[in-house]
């Protein structure tokens, strides 16, 4: 079945990404008392009550707010209100009811999507005689929470799945095609939520000038006619450590590398301004260290129109800094234009095509033998290195287990030689191989 989406709406700071992390059972969603921490929505998958559900965590409600990313983060709400089933409206003891409270619940009311009001932050006696002014909403069910300390959300559970629409749902087909998992990392303010807005069709993400827009990691499923599908993954800014001041942006980075982590392959986004920077380097180290594959993106383009001969040495210069991963393919785009954007998606169905497939024992070892006859290779201490046979054990990341008879006394170099040799005669040319060393049995 298709699992019903709750979405979490109310004004900031009422502790929407706590009680949503607390019901899905993970820490997604950035928690941080400064108000407005979440600008995009959220989405994480749950189980109320042995009924799976889609919860869509979202900004503060501001409807009177001038400030654009305020006004931009209205509208991310706005989207999730329209594609829920079913509304918490969240709003909090320890003010009590404030006019904004007000304003956001006659924006829900006028949805017409059945409403659980949810009061929260109710840990002590003071917050619970406070509860009793949020009847003047008219909105009911009412249940007071504390997502912090977990408490009613036993009874919240239970009211979730009693209101949760019979219709909502339907049969869906079995997929025949694998998900494959994208994430867009790269510096700050270098267009990685441009970049989604136009793979999706739409705005998905909130996309301003100011660095920093992006505070979470954000998935987005991308489901295209002929059944190919992708989950996208938008993160944050990630910026050199010294750099980091604030808690939350701490937070944001640690977020996006827990997106490389179930990513398949990782979208490393550069600018035609700057090209590859020493920040783009250490990201790249990262995606390397973690054996996942790889293209960087050239965006903005469309700035070097009518300068072939500067785009050409950039090009080189970029090439130049990400040597150290040979294999990652590099595509020059622009997401204002929209410049070759649609030739991401091809080339990442190509990339993990490679990164998901297995080579034949024989044929791996084959391969060994013809590294063997290129040259002999010693450890340091003087003992000439013997390769006996190779198998591959793994995919994404092809991983060759080499089985040698001093595989702790392999030198970096005698490795990335090794490595770099079996790409080549394997034909991984857009996918790391990862290579492992062990004793003869």
């Amino acid at each position: 079945m298709k699992k019903p989406k709750i979405a979490l709406v109310g004004r900031p700071n009422v502790g929407k990404s706590t009680l949503f992390n607390t019901l899905i059972g993970e820490r997604k969603a950035v928690v941080e008392r400064t108000p407005g921490v979440t600008r995009d929505r959220i989405y994480g998958e749950a189980e109320i009550e042995d009924q799976q559900v889609i919860l869509i965590d979202t900004g503060g409600l501001e409807p009177e707010a001038e400030d654009l990313l305020v006004r931009e983060t209205l509208k991310q709400a706005e989207a999730a209100l329209n594609e829920a089933d079913l509304v918490l409206l969240v709003v909090e003891a320890k003010t009590g009811l404030t006019p904004l409270d007000q304003e956001v619940a006659e924006r829900v009311r006028e949805k017409g999507k059945p409403v659980i009001l949810v009061v929260n932050k109710v840990e002590g006696k003071e917050d619970l005689l406070n509860v009793a002014e949020f009847y003047s909403l008219g909105i009911e069910p009412l249940v007071p929470v504390s997502a912090r300390h977990q408490k009613g959300l036993e009874e919240l559970r239970r009211l979730i799945r009693e209101m949760l629409p019979e219709t909502a749902g339907e049969e869906e087909e079995p997929r025949a095609t694998p998900l494959i998992r994208v994430a867009i990392l790269g510096r700050p303010n270098v267009g990685k939520s441009s970049l989604l807005n136009r793979l999706v069709g739409y705005e998905r993400m909130i996309v301003s000038d100011v660095p920093g827009t992006t505070r979470d990691s954000i998935d987005t499923l991308l489901e295209l006619p002929d059944g190919r599908r992708y989950l996208l993954i938008d993160t944050a800014g990630i910026r050199r450590r010294p750099r980091i001041k604030a808690r939350v942006e701490k937070f944001s980075v640690d977020k996006a590398f827990e997106a490389l982590e179930r990513a398949e392959v990782a979208l490393l986004v550069l600018t035609a301004e700057e090209g590859i920077t020493d920040q783009d380097q250490k990201i790249l180290a990262q995606i390397e260290k973690r054996h996942k594959a790889c293209i960087i993106l050239v965006n903005k383009w469309d700035l070097l129109d009518g300068r072939r001969e500067e785009g050409n040495i950039l090009l080189e210069q970029v090439r130049h800094g990400a040597r150290f991963v040979p294999w990652a393919p590099i595509l020059t785009v622009s997401a204002r234009t929209g410049r070759r954007v649609k030739e991401i998606l091809p080339l990442v169905e190509e990339v993990y095509a490679e990164y998901s497939r297995r080579i034949p024992t024989a044929q791996v070892n084959r391969a060994l033998e013809e590294i063997k006859r290129e040259r002999a290779l010693y450890t340091p201490s003087g003992h000439r290195l013997k390769f006996y046979y190779a198998t591959q054990a793994e995919i994404r990341p092809p991983t060759v287990v080499i089985f040698s008879n001093y595989p702790n006394e392999i030198p970096k170099s005698v490795e990335r030689f090794i490595r770099n040799r079996l790409r080549g005669y394997l034909g991984f040319q857009k996918s790391p191989l990862r290579v492992i060393f062990r004793p003869r049995r």
